[in-house]
């Protein structure tokens, strides 16, 4: 059944404000995101600067938003799991465990861009 929810503007101007509610959230209750958006306030205008090029400036600045989807990602699925199991089960842990994960991998990726381009520059 079609959705009766006013699509357009208004809609969009919705989610923007639900989305900033989220961010409000994780920079409140969540100690790495705060620590990643500091980093990220230091980095991304160094990773414009220090980019040679659209593609060197992508890798560098895209490296680090995808750090911080992935922390609220993380955030999202340990509130979730908080919630449902409040005692500890395997599978929570696990969930929790998984989340924290793949923040670590793009936190690599972000060494592994960083550090790729860099060198180059040093290189040439």
């Amino acid at each position: 059944m079609p959705s009766t929810e006013p699509r357009g503007p208004r809609q969009i101007w919705r989610a923007l404000q639900w989305s900033m509610k989220g961010l409000r959230a994780a920079w409140r209750h969540e100690a790495s995101f705060r620590l990643e958006g500091y980093l990220f306030v230091i980095m991304f205008p160094l990773g414009l600067w220090l980019g040679h090029g659209a593609i060197e400036k992508a890798l560098l600045c895209g490296s680090l938003i995808l750090v911080l989807s992935a922390e609220l990602l993380n955030s999202a699925v340990e509130a979730i799991v908080d919630k449902a199991s409040p005692e500890f089960h395997e599978l929570a842990g696990r969930a929790k465990d998984m989340g924290s994960a793949a923040v670590l991998l793009l936190m690599f990726n972000v060494v592994l861009c960083w550090g790729l381009v860099l060198s180059a520059h040093l290189q040439g």
